[in-house]
């Protein structure tokens, strides 16, 4: 597997021509597919795939972990750019999300005149969907471990009806191949160790090859401060460090300080992925 970011919330500083922005989408060739996962919130993530080799038109399908804006409303630009690849939501109730705190309020939400742009390009599922031979979208995600302290900012609806956000709009991407897992976490709001833990129990004979995506450690984006205490970050990592998991890739909603609380404790295990990194796992 060949795994590109072409959008993160930083970049290689070798490359100060790719854009950045608060966001996620990752491209990904597996098995003779490709597969978009997020789409970030606006065109960045098509402007550096025409930068990093990457042709969006020759995407095969696109799946989008949740739907925040920072991941999903890329989708029009996709829309304009591949004629062919299905994209893929979790089926769920419509309805408004928002961050609050201190009396602040944001509308992060997707913007839903998306799916009146080209209906018949999306495909919403509510249970396990094998969507390509061995890729397959997960959406009953297992909740035995705490879920991130970060999410207590986040919510739906408004008004009188405003109530925290319990994420049933979110999905578990899970590639296998011959040597192993890939799963892809997109914020991990339901949680990244219950996350994995989800596929060991699909998949419970398989080699976790790589864990990608955000891990949402971050508290408050704007200061980078952490969700929980230094302890609770600590405790997360060593959980991490008992599955069979040969690599983690994160970037986005986990948070440089989270990410360094982290790497403490897994080392080489964890690396950092921003806008314009290729690996092959």
């Amino acid at each position: 597997m060949k795994l590109t970011a072409l959008v993160d919330n930083s970049r290689l500083n070798s490359r100060p021509d790719l854009a950045v922005e608060r966001g996620l989408s990752l491209h990904v060739e597996t098995m003779g597919q490709q597969i978009l996962f997020d789409v970030g919130s606006g065109k960045a993530f098509c402007d550096n795939a025409a930068l990093l080799g990457v042709e969006i038109r020759d995407i095969d399908v696109a799946v989008i972990s949740h739907r925040h804006h920072d991941h999903c409303n890329g989708v029009t630009h996709f829309l304009d750019c591949n004629a062919k690849a299905q994209v893929y939501f979790r089926d769920c109730e419509e309805t408004d999300y928002s961050f609050r705190v201190f009396g602040f309020k944001s509308n992060i939400g997707i913007d839903r005149e998306i799916f009146e742009k080209a209906p018949e390009r999306f495909s919403f599922v509510n249970e396990m969907t094998e969507i390509l031979p061995n890729i397959y979208v997960v959406t009953n995600i297992g909740s035995r471990y705490q879920q991130p302290k970060g999410n207590k900012y986040l919510f739906v609806n408004s008004g009188k009806d405003c109530k925290p956000d319990t994420f049933d709009h979110e999905l578990l991407l899970i590639i296998k191949e011959s040597d192993g897992l890939v799963v892809f976490t997109g914020c991990a709001h339901s949680g990244v160790i219950n996350m994995v833990q989800t596929a060991v129990e699909l998949f419970p004979s398989a080699r976790i090859k790589a864990v990608v995506g955000g891990f949402h450690l971050v508290g408050l984006p704007i200061y980078d401060s952490i969700g929980g205490t230094k302890e609770e970050i600590k405790a997360i990592g060593k959980a991490l460090e008992s599955y069979p998991i040969d690599k983690l890739y994160t970037g986005h909603c986990t948070g440089m300080k989270a990410f360094g609380i982290l790497k403490a404790v897994l080392g080489d295990r964890l690396e950092h992925l921003p806008t314009g990194r290729s690996v092959t796992i």
